[in-house]
């Protein structure tokens, strides 16, 4: 036991021993719900417009522009179609070019601590079995390091594949999932520069945005509970451009009533 001990604090083992500390000390605190598994910044928060899909409803303020808030498990920060912020694209296009994208990065670097401290724990037992010492083994424990470190990025490259089924990679919501999509007017009327709209999202929430309609649209109105197709996005002005639109199963309208196209 007093060599194990004795390997565990020298040199090099006791590098990853430290790092070691900290990856079981994290993982303590996401047992007790005191952190996130998948590290900060994981639900995507960035500086641009954010839209989670939820069950909860909220209206955006009558001259607001952007989406109402909502809530989402999994919610992330999107704006026309971006996937993330920008410490989660750091950080994956470093483990994409290790290889080790697909995973949370908490995982990948909990598996290159623990393997590298296992692979150094070895390889520092060996060496004093060996009994080298002086210039001899400080080559020996630079070398170790050096093995260590690529044997832990190896290791981990293959236990990567299996666990990416463990977190499969969904595309975040987004403002273009509601193109093509019908609305219902919420204000009195919509014009070039103002108006609100009622969509129902793909996962079957609900969001009010910001929808506004051409000068030259020669279509009839658009007032408070019609329909209006969603047709284009744009992401300068935050809104959707609107037209309006007759349900074609619905059937012919009665006689004397108005139609809108």
């Amino acid at each position: 036991m007093g060599e194990f001990v004795d390997v565990c604090l020298g040199f090099p083992t006791v590098l990853f021993g430290g790092a070691l500390v900290v990856v079981v000390g994290f993982w303590g605190l996401v047992l007790v719900g005191a952190a996130d598994s998948h590290g900060p910044g994981h639900h995507g928060a960035d500086g641009g417009h954010s839209m989670g899909h939820g069950g909860s409803h909220g209206a955006a303020p009558a001259g607001g522009d952007g989406l109402a808030g909502h809530g989402h498990a999994g919610g992330g920060a999107h704006d026309g179609g971006s996937h993330d912020g920008g410490d989660r694209s750091a950080d994956s296009g470093l483990l994409a070019a290790a290889g080790l994208e697909g995973v949370p990065v908490t995982v990948v670097f909990s598996l290159l601590i623990a393997l590298g401290w296992f692979l150094s724990l070895a390889g520092s037992a060996a060496l004093n079995g060996a009994g080298l010492h002086g210039p001899g083994r400080a080559v020996a424990d630079a070398a170790l390091i050096a093995a260590a470190l690529v044997g832990a990025w190896l290791l981990t490259w293959v236990l990567v594949r299996p666990l990416r089924r463990l977190f499969p990679y969904e595309l975040p919501p987004s403002r273009a999932d509601f193109v093509g999509r019908i609305c219902v007017v919420r204000t009195g009327t919509v014009t070039s520069r103002f108006g609100q709209a009622e969509v129902t999202a793909p996962d079957g929430s609900t969001a009010i945005v910001q929808v506004r309609r051409p000068e030259e649209d020669t279509g009839g109105p658009l007032a408070a509970g019609s329909s209006a197709l969603l047709y284009d996005y744009d992401p300068q002005g935050e809104f959707f451009w609107a037209a309006p639109y007759e349900d074609p199963a619905a059937g012919p309208p009665p006689p004397g009533a108005r139609s809108l196209t």
